[in-house]
């Protein structure tokens, strides 16, 4: 098994950077773009996934890894709170 050596080749870093682009393009190609406050905060949340992981694969040590990790963890559950929000709120189907 290879050791990963950058946070850039951990699968799940590569998942997060998908959600945040597709939180991204809903935020730009739907009614979205106009409820401001809103639009902001789903992309702040689904940025702070990707970056949670980031920096605490950076850090010295699992035990700060999975902090981070757990803080990523609340970030995506946030993140699909508010994606039931943009699905009540008609922004997608």
């Amino acid at each position: 098994m290879a050791t990963i050596t950058r946070f850039e080749d951990l699968e799940i870093w590569q998942e997060a950077r998908r959600l945040a682009k597709e939180i991204h393009f809903i935020s730009i190609e739907t009614e979205l773009k106009t409820d401001f406050r809103f639009r902001d905060q789903i992309k702040a949340a689904s940025g702070s996934v990707m970056d949670n992981i980031a920096e605490g694969f950076e850090r010295n040590g699992n035990l700060e890894f999975r902090q981070f990790l757990s803080i990523a963890k609340g970030s995506a559950g946030e993140t699909r709170s508010q994606l039931y929000r943009v699905l009540d709120f008609n922004y997608i189907n």
